[in-house]
């Protein structure tokens, strides 16, 4: 029986290799591109907002295997959440990869999600899992410029 990190690796490998919500949203109203220039990592995050809920989000970009991971499985989760709800996951999840929550503290809430829970112990991939994360961030908020992670 494979242990829960080999479980966790073969999950964000699938991700990346076959990422889910990847593509450009033809009915988009909000986006924002994200770079991390320490790997190369650059997306575009793309939001159909209907009043305060996602009605569909998607994104399109090249990346390392954590940071499409990452990606493909944030836009799984917040379909159809409210940006409260959404706020209230990039939250929890920015905790996770940052070894901030107490070890089982909210991987219930987290889903799939969790099995990001080991990137905390390779501090310069945070900045690759959260990528996406900080772009969403961007495109809740309307900004314009490219969020960066440095």
């Amino acid at each position: 029986m494979p242990d829960l990190r080999e479980l966790y690796q073969e999950v964000i490998l699938e991700h990346s290799k076959a990422p889910r919500n990847y593509r450009e949203l033809a009915t988009a109203n909000h986006r924002a591109e994200g770079y991390n220039p320490l790997c190369g990592d650059h997306f575009t995050v793309y939001l159909d907002l209907e009043g305060d809920s996602i009605r569909d989000i998607s994104f399109q970009g090249s990346g390392c295997a954590i940071s499409k991971a990452s990606a493909s499985m944030m836009t799984q989760s917040l379909k159809g959440k409210t940006r409260a709800e959404a706020d209230r996951v990039f939250d929890q999840f920015h905790k996770l990869v940052t070894g901030q929550s107490p070890a089982n503290g909210n991987r219930a809430e987290l889903g799939k999600l969790a099995v990001f829970s080991g990137v905390s112990e390779f501090p310069v991939r945070v900045k690759c899992a959260t990528l996406a994360w900080h772009t969403l961030h961007a495109a809740l908020q309307g900004k314009q410029q490219t969020v960066s992670t440095e």
